[in-house]
């Protein structure tokens, strides 16, 4: 089945490396963008359709200035009117996508993809993922979504798609929200929507900041080892809906008087919530600091966020605005 751009939304597809760009039994980074596209029945260069190579690496080998100019490279062809397609590897896919959704400022949707497979393996993944991201980009169903992740023909939000299996073909998730929407036979149905958050645009992200998580009888240590090294920010982890024990929610409320202390919850679907609990250390209290609660925000997209709104000259308050739109 051939994959026409839509009439009026050329498509650029964009390469940033990953399995979906690899070949052979212990598979290594051999194809560009251009080749993936070449060996895809019904998907064919020109008419509306091209593509180039960003980077082309294992998605772990990615540096933020990579992921940066990635995601600059797609939102400027998506000021431009086309829709866009990024090929990425799977492991840090979900942190790309939420750097772009954060600068994405157009209306022609980005979206992300890439494959569990390698090219070379039976039972490669990757063509179809590709095809069904380009039918997506193409569609004007999807144009104001923002940025979107395609993957096992599912439809997901950069701002909840996860990497939830290592193996399956549908190997991302959205935990919070489910699947925006589906693509079946080439076209993409879409059923829910997400509203946009207000763009940044961050000159580099040349600023450091630490995830930390908590766990069952945490005394700080990990906490004050990682304010000793004096990051710009600090991504913290709560149990339940935004608990911790009370020395530790000292500690980091204190540091929050500094730097922005962004906190989220381990479950999955959690959020921190804002009155159920009124024991020493329960989401009261740590809603009565300054403290910012990431909402629905994984803890890597948390990070990706909040990289953003510092790298961007923002105050403490006014990275307590950018996530209260994720806390509602």
């Amino acid at each position: 089945m051939a994959i026409q751009a839509h009439a009026g939304r050329r498509v650029r597809i964009l390469g940033a490396g990953g399995t979906i760009a690899m070949r052979g039994t212990s598979a290594t980074p051999q194809l560009g963008v251009a080749a993936l596209v070449a060996a895809i029945p019904g998907l064919h260069a020109g008419d509306g359709l091209e593509a180039f190579d960003v980077v082309n690496k294992p998605s772990p080998h990615l540096t933020l200035a990579d992921q940066l100019e990635v995601c600059r490279q797609a939102r400027d062809a998506a000021r431009r009117g086309m829709g866009v397609v990024v090929t990425h590897g799977t492991d840090s896919l979900e942190e790309t996508a939420m750097l772009c959704d954060v600068i994405h400022d157009a209306e022609a949707p980005i979206v992300f993809t890439g494959a569990i497979r390698p090219a070379t393996a039976a039972g490669a993944d990757g063509p179809a993922n590709l095809l069904d991201a380009v039918s997506v980009a193409a569609s004007e169903e999807a144009a104001g979504m923002g940025v979107l992740v395609v993957f096992g023909g599912e439809i997901h939000h950069a701002r909840c798609a996860r990497k939830t299996d290592t193996t399956s073909l549908v190997a991302f998730s959205s935990p919070q929200t489910g699947p925006l929407g589906r693509v079946t036979e080439g076209h993409p149905t879409i059923w829910s929507h997400l509203p946009r958050n207000p763009p940044f645009d961050p000159p580099v992200l040349d600023k450091r900041v630490l995830v930390v998580p908590t766990g069952a009888g945490d005394d700080g240590t990990l906490a004050r080892a990682a304010l000793s090294t004096e990051p710009d920010g600090v991504v913290i982890g709560t149990l339940g809906a935004g608990h911790l024990a009370p020395p530790l929610l000292e500690l980091w409320a204190d540091a929050a008087e500094r730097i922005p202390v962004v906190a989220y919850c381990r479950p999955e679907r959690g959020v921190v919530l804002t009155g159920t609990y009124g024991y020493a250390g329960s989401e009261q209290d740590l809603r009565d600091t300054g403290i910012i609660p990431a909402g629905f925000l994984s803890p890597q997209a948390a990070r990706m966020k909040l990289l953003a709104c510092v790298a961007s000259g923002l105050s403490v308050d006014e990275v307590r605005w950018a996530f209260s739109q994720d806390d509602g």
